[in-house]
């Protein structure tokens, strides 16, 4: 079978054979305390290849990177470049060695402009001074060279993630990297960002750059991986040719069992109208209407999807349900509560769960240990407190239980989150939210980060909410989860809603057209031609602005 453990010799011939290994560890150790999180690892990387590293959250993927890197040093065992042993104790000693990494939280400091963030650390400069203007020639020649498009003098906060990702592999390319290692790059990438980080992916390829590729994306993993490395638990538990795997069976590696990796729901039930929302306008961060007027209800008993490109709206308008973000005009209603002005608390205590988009901004306190970011929202209500008095073996068991049961991978209740992989991170955040009471689940990309078989777990404690009668918002930038969980679809495009189908009739033509602005029903060529200039005209307006 494609996903039996194959004996180390079984790796892919022509690799074996005619490239030379440039990326060498042996039986490397590193414990942690209450945790091995590399048990005897050995990996080897060939000149000119992607080889994709896949794990459960908590495998030990990230760790080894960061061996390989320099953010931590091994207990055992070695690493070896181009053939030679290498000390590695900084990311200094990687970068010297032609490493790189861009890691899945990107290392940009947001107020700096792009030549600035690119040349932090390794600074050009004429006689006292920084020589911009020269690291600006060398950044457009390496981003013409690797087709990486991108405005060198941008600000990095004005940039959307996928240009963030391509600054990120400037960075590296900058300082001649010959090795790059990408920590979960497509994560909060829309699939058309996606698509182009592959195109540079091969470009580098053909350049003789030799790419680690972290990923939970079993179909990205099979169309962009040379060669396939599962860990389970610390150790390597197998290898596999994409050309003759599946992600059944890429899958089944990794967990250890069968993953059913299609959702399994009855029809739904839909009861009374439990969110409610009205001519709703929002403003973004640059006081742009972000959402415009936009109307939508979500009955108890069933799930509706929000689908869209990043940065249509999807964002703002959550943050705007959940009381993180002030309406301009407009009425969210909650079981017909006005809450349109409401405090995030207020909204909570109507019987709101969220899980937010940005897990470390606003889904937990990173200081926290565990234990207490499972209370955020409940820590001063019962059985957790009495009076002003918290019981802490109330907390203590509380977290014990929900640690069990969403498998978080952690030594233990009281660690801290910022201690966490961003995999184990969401689970908690996940954990928090299902186990409470709710009337309205408003969950935004909730498996971003996950597992198979965290996902797997996760979308049937949805289904399991909706089918108990709670309310289901779910914002997603996958369109496969969107179509698998969602009892009607509703596209996003432009900060409207633009058509809501039911899931009977939302397959990925009608709703990918939606998602460009395009009604399938009324698809001419002149509407066509309509929906891109007023597209267009939004982008300009949202240059003018930003320039003005």
């Amino acid at each position: 079978m494609a996903h039996d453990v194959l004996p180390r010799t079984a790796q892919i011939p022509e690799l074996s054979a005619a490239k030379p290994v440039v990326l060498e560890v042996r039986h490397v150790i590193k414990r942690f305390p209450g945790v091995v999180a590399c048990d005897g690892i050995d990996l080897k990387l060939y000149k000119g290849e992607v080889l994709g590293l896949l794990g459960e959250n908590g495998a030990g993927k990230s760790t080894l990177m960061n061996l390989v890197y320099g953010l931590y040093t091994p207990d055992e065992g070695e690493i070896l470049v181009n053939g030679k042993p290498a000390a590695i104790h900084s990311p200094n000693d990687a970068i010297r060695l032609g490493i790189g990494m861009v890691h899945q939280h990107f290392q940009l400091v947001p107020v700096l402009s792009v030549t600035e963030n690119i040349m932090l650390g390794n600074e050009s400069v004429r006689g006292l001074f920084l020589d911009r203007r020269a690291a600006r020639k060398r950044i457009l020649d390496i981003a013409q060279q690797y087709g990486l498009e991108v405005d060198p003098d941008a600000l990095i906060q004005d940039l959307p993630v996928g240009v963030q990702q391509r600054v990120e592999i400037i960075k590296a390319l900058y300082r001649q990297c010959d090795i790059l290692i990408l920590d979960e790059p497509t994560a909060v990438l829309t699939p058309q960002e996606t698509e182009g980080l592959f195109s540079i992916m091969r470009t580098l390829l053909e350049r003789g750059v030799s790419i680690i590729f972290i990923s939970h994306k079993l179909k990205e993993v099979l169309e962009i991986c040379t060669r396939v490395m599962v860990l389970r638990g610390g150790r390597v538990v197998g290898e596999a040719d994409p050309r003759d795997s599946t992600e059944m069976s890429l899958a089944s590696m990794m967990v250890g069992r069968e993953v059913i990796l299609q959702v399994e729901k009855q029809p739904a039930k839909p009861g009374e109208i439990v969110l409610e929302i009205r001519d709703l306008v929002v403003e973004d961060d640059r006081h742009l209407q972000a959402v415009r007027g936009l109307s939508l209800e979500v009955r108890a008993g069933e799930i509706v999807g929000v689908a869209g490109v990043q940065g249509n709206g999807q964002t703002e308008l959550v943050e705007a349900i959940t009381g993180l973000r002030p309406i301009v005009s407009g009425h969210i209603r909650i079981d017909g509560h006005e809450l349109s002005h409401a405090t995030p608390r207020r909204i909570t205590e109507t019987g709101v769960a969220h899980v937010p988009e940005d897990r470390q901004k606003n889904g937990m306190v990173a200081s926290f240990p565990i234990k207490n970011n499972l209370v955020l929202q409940t820590y001063h209500r019962k059985p957790f407190a009495m009076g002003i008095l918290t019981d802490e073996r109330a907390i203590d068991a509380n977290a014990a239980a929900l640690v069990k049961q969403y498998d978080v991978r952690t030594p233990g209740i009281n660690v801290a989150m910022s201690k966490l992989s961003g995999g184990n991170q969401q689970k908690v955040i996940v954990a928090r939210e299902f186990s409470r009471p709710a009337r309205l689940l408003i969950t935004a990309q909730p498996t971003r980060g996950l597992d198979v078989g965290s996902i797997e777990f996760i979308h049937k404690q949805i289904i399991k909410m909706r089918d108990a009668g709670t309310a289901v918002l779910l914002v997603s930038a996958e369109l496969d989860e969107i179509l698998s969980l969602s009892d009607r679809v509703a596209v996003m495009y432009a900060g409207r809603i633009i058509g809501i189908l039911p899931i009977e009739e939302a397959d990925r033509s009608k709703v990918g057209l939606l998602m460009a602005g395009i009604d399938p029903e009324k698809s001419s060529t002149q509407e066509r031609e309509l929906v891109r200039e007023m597209h267009g005209g939004q982008k300009a307006e949202s240059r003018k602005n930003h320039h003005g």
